[in-house]
């Protein structure tokens, strides 16, 4: 019923899910996970119980799970700490000094997922991108740009619509590497692909994005180049002093965690990128 309707009005989730918003912040619900401070007291509207919120609650993630920056808050810290951390996300996303110092952490895949294999309760959303290197004008060691195209495949293996992002790179005063993301239309994408760099590939990967655990997961498998090589991302909250923790889904098979200048120069999009002799 719902994609008849959207068939009637000529649109499709990705138009609606997608490219309205940069990114989209889910504060879960204090029934979830701070249960002491679920109340009715304090808000007239509010008339759920902690059960129904909770519901409500995870019925709200899964409609937005496919977005390629959704970020969720969970109650793991009070709600000051809270407000915080979603503060400290917002900075990173339009190019200002954060607290947060890592935006993923990485994990090497030993096979391709099996998505018939997937739990239920775990929605999951597929997509096909294709990210194109531009031609560095800065000529700074440490700055870059790419276009990406991110397309929804459903569940039949159709294309469901695109999506198309600039993502520009630089190091800040301070040594932090800043990205500024935004979305583009796709008159500003093809115009952007004149300007690829000749001396990289253009990385096609399937993408498989969900939600575990109040965790944003996003398995990256790559077509080209390095066709195979599954790495998975997850969005975790880290400082620079402590490195992010990561509760795994057990129907993936995880080889190991990525983690240094190694790893980075080995499994990097930025790095397999390259054209080599």
């Amino acid at each position: 019923k719902w994609n008849k309707i959207l068939d009637s009005r000529g649109i499709n989730v990705t138009d609606l899910r997608d490219t309205r918003y940069n990114a989209v912040f889910h504060l879960v619900t204090a029934a979830d996970g701070a249960p002491g401070f679920y109340t009715l007291e304090n808000n007239q509207v509010r008339t759920e119980t902690p059960e129904q919120a909770i519901e409500v609650d995870r019925k709200t993630q899964e409609a937005w799970t496919g977005h390629p920056h959704m970020y969720v808050f969970d109650n793991s810290t009070d709600f000051e700490g809270k407000l915080q951390r979603l503060v400290d996300r917002i900075s990173e996303i339009v190019g200002l000094p954060s607290n947060l110092s890592r935006r993923s952490a990485k994990f090497l895949l030993k096979s391709r997922p099996d998505r018939e294999v997937f739990p239920s309760d775990v929605a999951f959303h597929t997509f096909e991108v294709e990210k194109v290197y531009l031609v560095n004008q800065d000529k700074g060691e440490d700055s870059y740009s790419f276009i990406r195209k991110r397309t929804t495949i459903d569940k039949k293996g159709n294309k469901k619509g695109s999506v198309y992002q600039l993502t520009t790179a630089n190091r800040s005063s301070t040594g932090e590497i800043i990205e500024q993301k935004r979305i583009i239309s796709a008159r500003e994408y093809a115009s952007s692909y004149k300007s690829r760099d000749p001396r990289r590939h253009i990385i096609v990967q399937q993408r498989i994005s969900f939600l575990y655990k109040l965790q944003s997961f996003t398995v990256h498998v790559y077509e080209t180049p390095s066709a195979g090589l599954c790495i998975l991302h997850a969005q975790v909250e880290s400082t620079e002093e402590e490195a992010p923790e990561v509760e795994l889904p057990p129907f993936l098979d995880v080889d190991r965690r990525l983690d240094g200048k190694e790893d980075e120069e080995k499994y990097g999009a930025y790095s397999l990128s390259i054209i080599r002799d």
